[in-house]
Parts: structure tokens; sequence; C-alpha cells
């Protein structure tokens, strides 16, 4: 590289690093880099950038911490195609990340474009997308720019779905595993969207707005809605998170038996990439028995969603009255041979 071309980068960066001379940010940076390190994620790592203010947050204290670390950093972004303007937005990041010596890839989402439960699909394609570059690239982290407003929201949405402990807390985690090759990282959850705003201002002065984030059509809005309504009306967001928190605790202990039931109630055959689960493996509290099972089905059906709940019920209570012989689920052969069940992948 030229010395010219040196200098100049050098130049980006020191800009960069004299942010963190402002305390809010050099305080959201040390926890930044705090649980990069509390998680051992010693390799290169991937960033998923939106565009959105708390998404180039995350994407600052990622080059801050490339800078300082020698560590590699892949910054992806998604060009959905959902909206006409997509594409226009996905070139002016690239041009406005480039100006910090930041090189973000786009990545388009072609074919067909889903006509209702849009924000779903649209999630899990842009987790596949991404999954395939890391998947490229050889990398085996990907951090997602999730914040503490969005675990609020999540928690009322799957507490409006009736999901149970594990569904309401699992959003909570700060490193979760995706098709077991790829780990998925938050190392914002425990920061606000308006502290994440402020820096993003500060650092790059520009943001990208999704019109979709105020449409009311969607759910996660109208909860965000309802979430600013309760605030008004006295809600402590603080004792809203000392409860999942607590929720969290309680989820902990859960797995540590679930953990235990696979670990003597069950065994893995290598060689057919199947699992032999003896009977005490269902004799257990029906949440360890509904965990236990629920894991293995991810794992031999490679699956990132769980199956749905009710299935999961509805097939432990045909186990314990001995009603199933064969039956498939969730991509997966459940077989009962003898006194046991065998777990294998549908073919």
């Amino acid at each position: 590289m030229k010395k010219k071309s040196l200098s100049a980068k050098k130049k980006i960066h020191n800009k960069l690093l004299s942010n963190l001379k402002n305390p809010l940010i050099n305080k959201v940076y040390k926890d930044f880099s705090y649980l990069i390190k509390q998680n051992l994620i010693k390799s290169n790592f991937s960033v998923a950038i939106s565009g959105g203010a708390d998404s180039l947050a995350l994407t600052y204290f990622s080059k801050c911490y490339s800078i300082l670390n020698k560590v590699k950093v892949k910054y992806y972004h998604v060009d959905h195609k959902l909206r006409s303007e997509s594409s226009t937005e996905a070139k002016n990041i690239k041009l406005l990340l480039k100006n910090f010596d930041i090189n973000c890839k786009i990545i388009r989402w072609s074919g067909k474009k889903p006509k209702s439960n849009i924000q779903s699909i649209a999630r899990t394609n842009r987790y596949n997308l991404i999954y395939n570059e890391c998947l490229k690239d050889k990398i085996n982290f990907i951090f997602l720019a999730h914040h503490i407003d969005d675990l609020y929201e999540n928690f009322l949405i799957r507490l409006l779905r009736g999901s149970g402990l594990k569904g309401l807390v699992s959003f909570n985690k700060i490193k979760a595993s995706y098709n077991d090759k790829l780990e998925i990282v938050r190392p914002l959850i425990s920061h606000r969207k308006s502290d994440l705003e402020y820096i993003s201002k500060k650092v790059f002065n520009f943001k990208i707005e999704d019109p979709s984030n105020k449409n009311i059509k969607f759910k996660r809005i109208r909860i965000r809605n309802l979430i600013n309504n309760l605030k008004v009306e006295g809600l402590d967001v603080e004792k809203l998170k000392l409860t999942i928190n607590n929720l969290s605790e309680s989820n902990f202990t859960i797995n540590y038996y679930v953990h235990e039931n696979i670990k003597n109630n069950s065994k893995y055959n290598k060689k057919k990439k199947s699992y032999i689960l003896n009977n005490n493996f269902f004799m257990q509290p029906n949440e360890i028995v509904f965990r236990s099972l629920n894991n293995l089905l991810k794992k031999i059906g490679k699956k990132y969603y769980s199956p749905r709940g009710k299935s999961i019920n509805y097939l432990i209570r045909k186990i314990g009255s001995d009603e199933i012989k064969k039956t498939s689920i969730s991509g997966c052969i459940l077989e009962k041979i003898n006194n046991s069940f065998i777990i294998y992948k549908e073919k």
C-alpha cells in the first residue's frame, strides 16, 4: 500500500478512535469489548448492518475493536428488495462506510417476495443469506445490533403468544447458536436504543429510516407503541428488566436438568447420526422432557427454529399413552424399537 494511502487510513482510524474520549461512547465500548472477551471470541467475526442507528453504532464499535485488537471484521448488508428504494439505500450505506475505511459487502435477496408474514420471512432469509456468506468467509460469529428495547418488545410479543419460560427469555441470550456452525452475538443487548442513536449520529451523522418501523400493521410496531404509552402511564422498565433476569435464572436451572437428561438417558450413534432414547428419558418432569426432545430434534433436523410447542406436547402425550410406533416431526423420524425410541433425520 502506498504511503499516502497508509497515511489517509491512519488519519481515519485516529478520528474514529478519538470518539472514544466521549464518556458515553467510551462506557458502551468498554461493555462491548468486555463481552467479546468474556464470551471467548478470539477469532474474526462479522457484523450485520441494516443501516439503522443501532446497527451503525455496532459497526463503529466493531471497527474500533478491529483497529485496537488487530482482528479482521466482515461487514454485510442485505438488500432485501422489499421496497423500491432499498438498492439505493444499500449503495449509500456502502459509500458512507467506505469513507470510514469500512468495506461493506452488499448481499442481494433475489426471488419471489412474501405478501404476508413479511417481517418474519424477511428476517429468516436475511439470516440465511448472511449465514452462507459467513461460511464462505470462514467466519464463526455474526454480531447483531439488538438492544434492550428490542428485548422488551420481544418479551411482550412472546407473552401475548403464550410462550413458555424458555420462549420468554430466549432473546436475553448474548450468544446463541445458529445452524451449529455460526454463533449469533448480541453485544449491545443491555444498552438503550436512544444511546445508540446518539452514538451513531455523533460518529456517522447518517442513518436509514425504514418506513416499516412506523407501520402499525406490523405487530412489533404496535407493541413498540404500547410500551411507549405504558411508560407515560408509569411503566418501570428497570423492573421489567429485573423480571426478565429472574426468569432467565430459572431458565438456566431447568437447562441444567435438560443437559443431565440428555447425557444420562440418550446415546448418540455417530455412524447413523441418530439418538437412542431410553425409558427414563420420558420419566422426567414434562418441561425437562419437552426441552430435551426439542433440543435433539433441532440437532438431528439441523433446524434453527424449534418445532411448534403444541406439536412436541402432542407427541409427548402420544408417547406416554403408548400410541406412537413411528412418526415424523420437524424433519426427523421418531421410531419406537423395543423399549427405546430412535430419532434420525427424515430422508
